[in-house]
């Protein structure tokens, strides 16, 4: 191998470094990040005081009491409310079918996990409560903070008034005159 394909080896290397240095200030230069002068979101951070545990949710969010909108809920909302949400997963009519999550034809007041014929998860198997407004209330706020291992994967409706709504609809798919 001679001097001038040592040289030729030697440019090629230079000229390909002066390449990607040239084309690393071009892209500075097209692409240029600006620095925020403040965060974009907000995140609030409450002292519990001493002993607390960081890593505990205790500043989490609950359900606000439902039964005061209740009396003013308006059930042809909330069936509008349910059909963009939940029909994609659930049925409404007497005695309609399963889908992914079971049929809410008489959903509130009856006993959780009792639709015949669905394969509840074990989370919702360990449940011995009932559908009242209140619990309805506090799942359709955060289901999987209320059932913990659920396996519905709605995240939840956080606007009280919208989950009244949908509670006086669910009340309405019953044949029953009131379940209070």
């Amino acid at each position: 191998m001679d001097s001038f394909e040592l040289n030729k080896i030697a440019a090629g290397i230079i000229i390909a470094l002066l390449v990607g240095m040239v084309g690393s200030l071009i892209s500075k230069e097209i692409v240029n990040p600006k620095m925020l002068e403040k965060n974009v979101l907000e995140v609030a951070v409450t002292d519990t005081g001493a002993g607390s545990d960081v890593g505990a949710s205790s500043a989490k969010k609950e359900a606000e009491p439902i039964e005061a909108l209740l009396a003013g809920a308006n059930i042809e909302n909330g069936q509008k409310i349910a059909q963009k949400i939940c029909s994609q997963c659930h049925t409404y009519d007497q005695g309609g079918a399963n889908k992914i999550g079971p049929n809410l034809w008489g959903i509130v007041g009856s006993k959780i996990a009792q639709h015949e014929g669905f394969a509840y998860s074990a989370a919702f198997k360990s449940q011995t409560i009932e559908w009242s407004y209140e619990n309805l209330s506090k799942f359709l706020f955060k289901p999987r903070d209320f059932i913990p291992g659920t396996k519905m994967s709605f995240v939840g409706l956080t606007k009280p008034q919208e989950r009244a709504d949908v509670i006086a609809y669910l009340r309405s798919l019953s044949t029953s005159a009131s379940h209070d």
